[in-house]
């Protein structure tokens, strides 16, 4: 699963890619510095993980995690090959979710491609390309289904009511994660590779000056966002990039004397993890305390392939404990003698903090 950083060039995308993995993405003052999409494995904060580890003092610590790439800078045009507006539109295709950096902070030192800053002008300029790319892609597709509706068949039928939707929308400018989409919409979704239907974070960069006070702005983004559908995030990308040059240890300590509670850092990874509709599950013990990254709705059957396909292919039963009876009673002997282990069968769901272990034949 992958999250694409998108925006104009010099907005700070690969200011912030670097600060989250360590990566070694160029970061210079000119567009078009980032070419080939720069990819970044990146763990996601997770509390529940440490607890587990200080409780089963774990040898073995496997975290779970996000694969971010920074994407090259979109100019005016891409959708029809402006810049490197191909190479752009197919890298953010291939991504499961979009953060878009929006420049909000002013600083002469640093070219804006634009001359000015504008949030929303930027936001409508990307938007704008991800909305023509989709629209040439459904109104071939539905010159072609539209033909074939005289066959009858059922699934040509709702592969056109869903493009006579889409088409609909994108003609009035609307991004498709605004419509109401159903289960049945998603295969069509993935097969077109549709933009405007991925999730959206818009990360608001603003300066050091910035960070805690009233910026216009930010508002404006906000004001964007709850219209056409997206998170927001403010940051400041120059801050974080230094926060995350520091000591490991030395990191929370900086961040609590600004009074940031937390990394802006840290917040885009948790909003990136959610955007991807991703929940987190547990193997845990002395051996080795693990977090499973799975898509949210899935069977424990399915669960279980995740660990291992000899599991899911042997799959016998799965004992679930929630992640609070297991700290609140401290161990699996407890747990059980409590009765809070549930045994389940294939087609249970698993929750989000499920700590499980599974029962198969090899």
């Amino acid at each position: 699963m992958q999250v694409g950083i998108v925006g104009l060039p010099n907005v700070g995308k690969s200011t912030i890619f670097n600060a989250m993995s360590s990566g070694k993405a160029e970061v210079a003052n000119y567009p078009f510095c980032t070419i080939e999409p720069n990819v970044g494995v990146v763990e996601v904060p997770d509390e529940r993980l440490d607890a587990l580890t200080k409780l089963f003092n774990s040898k073995k610590v496997v975290p779970p995690i996000v694969e971010f790439l920074d994407i090259a800078g979109l100019v005016k045009g891409a959708s029809k090959g402006e810049g490197l507006g191909n190479q752009f539109l197919s890298n953010i295709r291939d991504v499961d979710a979009i953060i878009e950096v929006v420049r909000a902070f002013e600083d002469e030192n640093v070219v804006n491609v634009n001359g000015s800053v504008d949030p929303l002008r930027d936001i409508e300029i990307i938007e704008t390309e991800l909305l023509l790319k989709d629209l040439e892609v459904v109104e071939k597709r539905f010159n072609r289904v539209e033909k074939q509706l005289r066959t009858g068949a059922k699934e040509v039928k709702e592969e056109f009511e869903f493009l006579k939707k889409a088409n609909s929308a994108l003609v009035e400018g609307k991004p498709l994660r605004t419509l109401d989409l159903h289960d049945d919409d998603f295969p069509f979704i993935r097969n077109y590779g549709l933009l405007t239907a991925k999730k959206i974070i818009y990360i608001a960069n603003v300066s050091e000056e910035q960070i805690g006070g009233d910026v216009k702005a930010v508002e404006q983004i906000k004001k964007y966002a709850s219209e056409f559908g997206g998170e927001v995030l403010t940051i400041c990308a120059k801050l974080e990039a230094e926060i995350a040059q520091l000591p490991e240890g030395e990191r929370e300590d900086y961040v609590q004397a600004l009074g940031m509670g937390e990394s802006g850092l840290h917040k885009v990874i948790r909003a990136s993890y959610k955007a991807l509709g991703l929940i987190t599950f547990y193997t845990a013990g002395e051996k080795e305390s693990h977090a499973w990254s799975i898509k949210k709705g899935l069977s424990a059957v399915e669960a279980a392939g995740a660990v291992h396909t000899d599991m899911q292919r042997g799959f016998i039963a799965a004992e679930i404990i929630s992640y609070d009876d297991m700290i609140k009673y401290g161990g699996y002997a407890k747990v059980k003698e409590a009765g809070k282990m549930k045994l389940v069968g294939k087609e249970h769901i698993v929750q989000d903090g499920d700590i499980v272990v599974f029962r198969f034949n090899v």
